[in-house]
Formats: structure tokens, C-alpha cells, sequence
């Protein structure tokens, strides 16, 4: 997985226990919970009593990432007051003989419920809750094992575990925390369905804790509580796919949380706060224990991370290596811990995976692991059962030990890992710097070097404007804005909203503005997902996912750093936080209405009012006039969608209709696609092969499935016959303009970047219909641009001049193109007509995994401007 790297000489003893924590004053108001969000709601409005009743509800749903197919977890919520244990009779599924887990000999999803009913019934230390639903309905099984609790007992640990997160001083200090507070250590299985191994371990380990006698256990369970999400991808288990039923990989999925099954593991960082968390994988041999290679993410607090994490990984792998399997005799090489074996490839950088997400919630020792023995992909089809099952066999083990020897690990160290998890608290809560790692501030670490370092600088605040955004000053788009508040709430964020206005860091502020204080216990977590990120092109030559993600610069609000502030300027801000973002819902009292397609929920809205028939005109700039006479459909939109329709005197322009899209697309613009409420018909080389009724689209987005060259005659013939007669092409990356070339319509050569470039790139956009009022941001993955362009053809948005990169890794290639030099000021995105078809091409990746979601409005408005 990546280049070797110089040897590291092994740890053999543990680092030192961290020292005297202390704290200064928070900001008058900054942890002041406010019990009855206050919606606001312009002057006018008919929906403003109905938004400040539900306002909490509606936080909720756009906090769910914009779908409200998952259930709550009501394990996580509906348990509290009681104690353990919590015995909950599971419904049991029905059986499923096409399970892919029984081919290897390991426990199918239907067998699990049973199973855990039966460990409830062993004794008094297991038990279940529901965590939630996954993307194809199952329920997500969270275990806690630990000692009995009366409930008055179970109180007393939440009240300690609060205390750790939001009075970190005291905590710090409190005798009771230090002898008495159990600590919290997760262990995540079968988050790639089809890396299977962990959740049997998991249930080996569960049963075996359960019937322990031993003074050993009893000890363990009394200091400890283990949670074990026993699959967290259900839907990928039974199917044997590495993704979720909705086609996403989960384990990419912790900045946006776009899927029900990352929201329930996030739910379970923020209510269980694990001070040690492991996540199980495979297949990479020999065994990968996680620490990892630079870059490592600079928003961590790296340094106890370090400490914690290497210290364990030693234990994990002599746990493993000690097994007794082998090279020669099982095919099992050696373990390898990243950190000290390997130079670059396998980084921490990127806080999409769980192990990456769980240290902004305390966690301060966590890891990937990987076991050796492939039974996947080819070799699930081709290897024998038996061997399937000796290899299988062999990771069950391996997932064992490796839980063992973590289990033993925050057993041994849980005063010194309580210290270090309130030790980050602390230092988000009084702004308190980094401490670079080297081998004086992590002791007993060796071999770090300047490679290893990477901080931060945190602002002092950050503003989400209220107000209008003409003149570049106020907010983009409120509904934008009210879902990232959402976001950030449900990811344990503080956000506070201002009652007044206020002036802060140099600029002023409308009433209504939100305000993220940095000196907050998980600054670290609100920066991920606000601050623009770094070029880290330099830094190494390979990365091994994404690079560059910026909430605060792709999903569609304006977001203003305040690097620092006048003293006691914050203090003066009359705030309060909120637990929801206030409503948007709006619509104008009288005349015309103009829906602003700005955001993906204003592209839903749209889309609904066009399947009840609203007769919806396009404006020049890309909006969408409604009459009045729709008021009330508009009314319903405004509040199920959460977006404003104001009041205009433009007539529009071209009728717009209901678009149905013939999609051949990667799973998740799919997802988006829907999201936007497109009526949408996947198709591919082989659909349209055996025969597909054009009849049934009117417009084709194409991105990757679909190969002009490998079509047959009849299929050739219908496409053309749909593009000629009107149906109009939206095309993305290589596939979308390889099309477009086949099929001789736009006239411009697609050229391609590096392949394996990423990130957030500055943008700059002519405007009109579909990148009018369009960010200033955009994200490349693979980035393209067009040259050669032919009369007739429009640029609607360009790379921006210089080094277009803002944030990622994007270097030239071997030959020296195909870097961002080559792309600045090319065109991006280009549209025109050619052939009776309306086509649009990008160059950028507008629906890639839920994080631009500011841009996916730009592909909603291509689908409409094409459509015939």
C-alpha cells in the first residue's frame, strides 16, 4: 500500500501519563444550552408559527444528510434511565440462504439477532440496542458488555462522561472520574460488507466475556464498558459488496454522513465518547495496525493520539504475531504497524474514515486493522470452500486478538487514556496550541521526524451570516446555511446564534448570524468541517483517498474565518446556542414567486411543484419564476423543503418541465440525482444493448457505465435518434466527454489531468442558467478541462487563474502536464447545442460523495437547460 520506509526501532515500554491539565475561563455564554430553539421567520410569512413548532423536527431531517429513510435509534435514546443490563428481545429476520457469509462458514446477518438474544439471556452483562436502521432497512445491533449498573449507577457515568467533555478543568481534577469512571472502548466490524471476519470474532468475544468467572473479567468488566457494533454494514454483509444498498463505501462517508449507517456510528461517538476505538478490515497480509504514515491530519491532537496509539499497536501485534500462524505453514506473513515500517501510502489525513472521525470525539487511540487472508472478490469465486473457510477461519482469529489485546490495553492504561481524553478537551475549550510531536513530546515513540508534523493554526471563531448576500456581504443561501448549522450540531458542534447584530474581527454581522466559538472541547471536529484545508501537493507523492473536503467552502453557505478577535469581542456577541438552526421556510404574501436554484433542497422543490404541474417558467440567471396563482403549492414546498420563494416582477423565460434523466452514473450521483427528486432511470452499455424506450427519458447524464464504442447498431441508432430529436447530454469526467465526442456533438477536447488529483479548487463562473449565483468553489477528483472549443460553444465556469488548488494533492504527472498550472483558467464546465441536442460537460466532479454539495445545484440546472 505504500513505499517502504526507513526502519523504526520498536517500542518496548509505555509512554508517560500526561500531565496537569488546566484551564481558563470560557466565554461568558458559550456553553449556555438554549432549551426552545427560535426560529425566525421574515415578516410575512405563513409559515412562521408552524416552522417555531417544529423546528427541532425539521433540524433533525436536515441533519439526516436529505434523507429520511433511516429510523432513530432508539436503543441510543430511548434507554435513558435505566441501567445495565438493558435486555432487549430482538425480532428475529427471516432466513436468507443467498447470505454470502455462509459460503465462508461465518454467521449470516439472520443468524446474529438469535445469537444476541441468546447472549442476553447467559447473565447480566450483555446488552443490545438498536443503533439504527442501514440504507436497506436492517437494524443495527450495538452490544455493551460491562458490570451491572442500577440506573442511578449508569447516571453517574454519563454524568462524569459530560464532565470529561465540557468541564474538562474540573474533571481533570476529580477523584471520583480517576477511580470510579468506566472507560469507553468501541469496536467497529463489518463496515466494508464484505470483509466479514469481525463481527464473529465480536460474537466469540462477547460470549466468552459473558460466561467468564474469573477474577480477571469481573475486574475488567467493573472499570471498563465495551460497545460493539457488531455489523455496521448489514446490507454489504449479506450481498457480499464492499458498499451499503445504496451503493456508497461507508468507511468514506464520516465528514458528510450522508448514510444512515454513518449517522448511527456517529450517534455512538457522541453518546458513548470511546476513549479507544478499533476497526476492523481486511485484506492486507501481512496484518495492518494502524498508526499510520504522514500526512497525518492537523487537526488532531496528535501527539497523545501518538503516544496512545503506537503503544497499542505493539500490543495488537504481538497479540497477532503470537497466534503462532505463519508464513510458510498458513500463508500469514508478519504484522505491520504503518507508522514504523512505511514511508508514505496508508495516511491519516482525511476524517472520512472512522478511526480518522473518532478522535475529534475523545478517542485517543484508534485504529484501522486489516487481517491478512483474502476471501473476497475473485477469491470468494474461485478459492474452494474449504480454503474460504481455513483463510477465514484464520481472520476470525486475528480480529480476536486484536480485540483482546485493545480490551487489555485500555484496561491497563485507563487512567493515563481518561487523562488524555480530557486533556483534548481542554485544549479546544481554552484555545490552548498544539504540541508538535517529536521525540521529546512523545516519549518512548522513536523515529519521528519533521515528516510526522503537521498542526494548525485554529481562527478564533467562525461566522455562518445572516442576511442578504448582495454586495458580497450576509449569506449565500440561508437554506445552505441551515443545514450546515444542522450538521455541525449533530456532530457535537456548538454553534451559537446571534440576537443582535454584532461586529466582530473587522466585519459587521446581521442579527441572526451563527457563531462557532473555537474555544469549544471539539474545535478540532467544527474545524474539519469548516476551514478551507491545505495543499499538501509537496508534502508526499501519493495519498491514498481524498485530500481535500471543505464543508464550509462546498456545501453552499458563505462561512467567514475570523482568524482572531479584539479581547472580550466575543464576549460582547449576545448569543445564545442553539440545538437547531431557525427554519427558512418562506413564502412572499403577494404577486410572483422566484424559487433561487442555489441548493440542492431549491432543486427538489422545484422538481416537486413541476410534478404537480406548477407551471414554472426559467429566469435568465438560471432561477425559477412560479405564479401566484401556485401559492399554495409553494407554501407546502417552502415547508417540506425548507427553502424560500420571494416575491418578483420577472416573467422567465423557457417553460420548464419535469426531467426524467437516463443516468448512467457512479452510485453516488445517483444518490444525489435523487436527492434533487429527479425521476431518474439507470442505464448502462448493457441496458441500452438488450433495448431501452427513450420514450421514457428526456435527458441523458452520463459519467461513467457507458461506452459509445461497445454499443451495438440498434443501441447506436436509438441514442442518436434521442439526441437528434432534442434530448439533451449532460456529461461528467472522461465518460461524459468521451460520449460527447463519439456521438460528434459539442466541439472541445477534453483533457485530462492527473489522475489521481483531488480536492477544492477556486472557481470562476459566467453565470446564466446553470452556474448562475454559483459558489466560488468547486471539487476536482481525476481533474478535466476543455481546449479547442468550437464556435458556438459557451464557458460557463473556468479554473481560477494561478494555482486553482485551494486545498488536496495535485501534482503534474511524470511528463509534467496534467497539474494544476495546466488547467488554471481553462474551462471547467462548457456548454451549447449541436446536432438538435443541448449538451453541458464537467470537467469537475459536482456530485462526488455528498461533499460539494453547494455545486450539485449546478448539475440539477444542466438537467433542466438540456431537457427536450
Amino acid at each position: 500500500m505504500g513505499m517502504s520506509r526507513p526502519s523504526r526501532p520498536v517500542l518496548l515500554t509505555t509512554a508517560a501519563t500526561a500531565g496537569a491539565l488546566v484551564l481558563t475561563a470560557l466565554a461568558p455564554g458559550s456553553a449556555t444550552a438554549d432549551p426552545t430553539p427560535r426560529p425566525v421567520t421574515r415578516e410575512g410569512s405563513p409559515l412562521g408559527a408552524d416552522r417555531a413548532a417544529k423546528a427541532p423536527q425539521a433540524a433533525a431531517e436536515r441533519a439526516l444528510g436529505d434523507t429520511l429513510a433511516d429510523a432513530p435509534a432508539p436503543g441510543l435514546a430511548g434507554d435513558r434511565g435505566r441501567g445495565y443490563p438493558r435486555e432487549r428481545k430482538l425480532p428475529l429476520p427471516p432466513e436468507n440462504p443467498a447470505d454470502k457469509s455462509i459460503k465462508l462458514g461465518l454467521t449470516p446477518y439472520h443468524g446474529i439477532a438469535p445469537k444476541l438474544n441468546e447472549l442476553q439471556r447467559l447473565g447480566d452483562r450483555v446488552s443490545v440496542e438498536i443503533a439504527g436502521r442501514s440504507a436497506g432497512g436492517h437494524p443495527l445491533y450495538l452490544v455493551t458488555v460491562t458490570a451491572p449498573e442500577s440506573a442511578r449507577e449508569t447516571a453517574r457515568q454519563e454524568r462524569m462522561r459530560e464532565r470529561i467533555e465540557n468541564h474538562p478543568a474540573s474533571a481533570a481534577k476529580d477523584k471520583a472520574i480517576k477511580s470510579s469512571y468506566k472507560t469507553p472502548v468501541f469496536i467497529n466490524n463489518n463496515i466494508h460488507g464484505n470483509e466479514w471476519e469481525g463481527t464473529d470474532a465480536a460474537l466469540k468475544l462477547i460470549e466468552k466475556l459473558a460466561k467468564a468467572k474469573d477474577k480477571k473479567s469481573r475486574s475488567l468488566l467493573a472499570r471498563n464498558r465495551l460497545y460493539f457494533s457488531v455489523t455496521t454494514n448489514p446490507d454489504g454483509r449479506i450481498a457480499g459488496t464492499r458498499a451499503n444498498a445504496n451503493g456508497f463505501d461507508l468507511n468514506r462517508d464520516f465528514v458528510t454522513a450522508s448514510q444512515p449507517e454513518a449517522r448511527a456510528v456517529r450517534a455512538i461517538a457522541v453518546a458513548k465518547q470511546p476513549a479507544v476505538m478499533i476497526d476492523l478490515h481486511g485484506y492486507v497480509n501481512g496484518t495492518l495496525i494502524e498508526p499510520t504514515t504522514p500526512p497525518h491530519g492537523e487537526n488532531y491532537e496528535y501527539d497523545l493520539f501518538l503516544k496512545n496509539s503506537y503503544a497499542n499497536a505493539l500490543g495488537i501485534e504481538a497479540a497477532v504475531n503470537g497466534l503462532g500462524y505463519t508464513q510458510e505453514k498458513d500463508g500469514v506473513k508478519p504484522a505491520v504497524i504503518p507508522f514504523r515500517d512505511q514511508e508514505e501510502g496508508w495516511d491519516d489525513w482525511p476524517p472520512i474514515f472512522t478511526p480518522q472521525y473518532m478522535p475529534f470525539h475523545g478517542a485517543v487511540a484508534t485504529h484501522t486493522i486489516e487481517f491478512p487472508m483474502q476471501v473476497n472478490n475473485a477469491a470468494y469465486e474461485t478459492q474452494p470452500v474449504a480454503e474460504l473457510r481455513r483463510r477465514a477461519g484464520i481472520n476470525v482469529d486475528i480480529a480476536g486478538a486484536a480485540m483482546r489485546a485493545s480490551i487489555e490495553f485500555a484496561d491497563s492504561r485507563r487512567t493515563t487514556l481518561i487523562a488524555d481524553q480530557i486533556e483534548i478537551f481542554r485544549r479546544g475549550a481554552t484555545g490552548a496550541k498544539q504540541v508538535p510531536v517529536s521525540e521529546e513530546t512523545v516519549p518512548g515513540v522513536p523515529g519521528i521526524g519533521p515528516e510526522d508534523v503537521y498542526t494548525t493554526g485554529f481562527p478564533r471563531a467562525y461566522v455562518i451570516p445572516a442576511g442578504s448576500a448582495s454586495h458580497g456581504r450576509g449569506q449565500r443561501s440561508a437554506t445552505a446555511a441551515a443545514r450546515l448549522v444542522d450538521h455541525l450540531i449533530a456532530n457535537d458542534v456548538r454553534v451559537e446564534r446571534a440576537s443582535h447584530g454584532f461586529r466582530l474581527g473587522g466585519k459587521t454581522y446581521a442579527k441572526g448570524s451563527y457563531v462557532v466559538d473555537m474555544h469549544q472541547p471539539k474545535r478540532g471536529l467544527a474545524n474539519v468541517m469548516l476551514a478551507e484545508g491545505r495543499d499538501i501537493s509537496g508534502k508526499v507523492s501519493t495519498m491514498y483517498d481524498i485530500s481535500g473536503w471543505s464543508l464550509g467552502r462546498l456545501w453552499g453557505a458563505s462561512v467567514d474565518s475570523v482568524k482572531s478577535a479584539k479581547k472580550g469581542e466575543l464576549d460582547r456577541v449576545r448569543a445564545r446556542e442553539v440545538r437547531a438552526a431557525a427554519g427558512v421556510g418562506y413564502v412572499a404574501p403577494r404577486g410572483d414567486l422566484r424559487l433561487r436554484l442555489d441548493d440542492p433542497r431549491e432543486i427538489a422543490a422545484l422538481n416537486s411543484l413541476l410534478t404537480e404541474g406548477v407551471p414554472a417558467r426559467r429566469d435568465r440567471d438560471g432561477s425559477a419564476i412560479v405564479p401566484s396563482s401556485a401559492r399554495r403549492a409553494a407554501t407546502a414546498a417552502a415547508k417540506k423543503y425548507d427553502v424560500a420563494f420571494d416575491a418578483t416582477k420577472a416573467e422567465g423565460g423557457a417553460v420548464l418541465h419535469r426531467t426524467r434523466v437516463a443516468a448512467a452514473v457512479t452510485p453516488g450521483e445517483l444518490f444525489a440525482l435523487r436527492e434533487m427528486d429527479f425521476d431518474v432511470v439507470p442505464v448502462s452499455t448493457a441496458v441500452l444493448n438488450a433495448g431501452f424506450d427513450w420514450k421514457k427519458a428526456d435527458a441523458l447524464f452520463v459519467s461513467a457505465g457507458l461506452d459509445h464504442a461497445e454499443l451495438n447498431a440498434t443501441a447506436k441508432a436509438g441514442l442518436d435518434r434521442f439526441l437528434t430529436r432534442g434530448g439533451g447530454l449532460v456529461g461528467r469526467g472522461a465518460a461524459g466527454a468521451a460520449l460527447n465526442t463519439d456521438t460528434k456533438l459539442l466541439a472541445a477536447k477534453a483533457v485530462e489531468g492527473n489522475g489521481d488529483a483531488n480536492g477544492v479548487v477556486r472557481v470562476a463562473n459566467a453565470g446564466g442558467t446553470v452556474t448562475g449565483g454559483a459558489p466560488d468553489h468547486s471539487f476536482v477528483y481525476s481533474p478535466m478541462w476543455f481546449t479547442g472549443l468550437g464556435s458556438g460553444v459557451r464557458v460557463e465556469q473556468r479554473y481560477g487563474a494561478g494555482n486553482p488548488l485551494v486545498s488536496g494533492h495535485w501534482r503534474a504527472m511524470e511528463d509534467g502536464a496534467g497539474g494544476p498550472a495546466d488547467a488554471a483558467g481553462r474551462a471547467s464546465v462548457v456548454s451549447g447545442s449541436a446536432r438538435g441536442a443541448d449538451v453541458v460537460l464537467f470537467g469537475t466532479e459536482p456530485l462526488f460523495r455528498d461533499h460539494p454539495k453547494g455545486v450539485f445545484p449546478q448539475v440539477g440546472r444542466a438537467l433542466l437547460s438540456v431537457a427536450r
